[in-house]
């Protein structure tokens, strides 16, 4: 969550939401990392999971992430816990809830969803405070 947390704070560099990720193989390897990057790139699919996942798979030579952990420093949005369960990676960990926008307990599980045929390990709330304390930083600063 440490090298996620570098990540984010590298988002505001680019005025981007400051949102970190990194994806671990079964060794604990980095082999995906990932910051928001909607703003700098002009891509509405720039968040941090989705660059993190992505890097993964090419690292991978492959889209499935068997065995792998994705840790990201905010609950991911719909899109993001699609793409999660999608790539079919093995436990989720992330920092802070976003109660506005979070598909992994908040608002919707989509990663718990028995309907669909993979479901995650989810571990929520890891350094829950450093997370939110730069988002509401950053956040403050564009009030």
């Amino acid at each position: 969550m440490r090298a996620a947390l570098d990540l984010a704070r590298a988002a505001l560099d680019g005025g981007d939401v400051p949102v970190g990720a990194v994806v671990l193989d079964p060794s604990g390897t980095v082999i995906g990392t990932g910051r928001n990057v909607r703003e700098v790139a002009a891509d509405p699919t720039g968040h941090a999971e989705v660059v993190a996942l992505r890097e993964a798979a090419t690292a991978r030579g492959g889209w499935r992430l068997d065995g792998c952990t994705l840790v990201v420093t905010l609950e991911p949005c719909t899109m993001c816990a699609g793409a999660t369960v999608l790539a079919r990676v093995e436990r989720l960990v992330f920092g802070a809830y976003d109660e506005k926008a979070g598909a992994v307990g908040s608002l919707w599980d989509v990663v718990r969803d028995r309907r669909l045929n993979h479901r995650p390990q989810v571990v929520a709330g890891v350094l829950a405070e450093e997370s939110t304390a730069l988002l509401e930083e950053f956040f403050r600063a564009h009030r």
